[in-house]
């Protein structure tokens, strides 16, 4: 059992009598590039903004189709009008928090 403790601590002891050793070869890091420029996403949706007096009306396109309006009207509340189907019938939903929501991913685009 000594014997064991013995060579546990002359371990320890070495481990901490060796000095850190620094690199000797250093050199400093090239500049790092300039970010790249912002690019319109595929996945971002295209907005259009339209004012009719003080009324305004907000477009939302993807891939160039119209899928929702947001219309904030001079007095009351914004209303949206959502295309649900992808058919060109809009539906009026006052806000966009419905509780239930039915998944409508996009699998395949011909």
């Amino acid at each position: 059992m000594r014997l064991v403790t013995a060579a546990l601590l002359c371990l320890a002891l070495s481990a901490f009598a060796q000095a850190p050793q620094r690199p000797r070869d250093l050199q400093p890091l090239p500049e790092a590039p300039p970010p790249p420029l912002p690019v319109d996403s595929p996945l971002e949706p295209q907005v259009t903004i339209i004012k009719r007096g003080q009324e305004t009306i907000e477009e939302y396109r993807m891939h160039g189709r119209l899928y929702m309006i947001k219309v904030t009207p001079s007095h009351g509340v914004p209303y949206y009008l959502l295309d649900e189907s992808g058919q060109g019938k809009f539906v009026r939903h006052d806000d966009l928090d419905n509780p239930v929501k039915v998944p409508m991913w996009l699998l395949l685009e011909f």
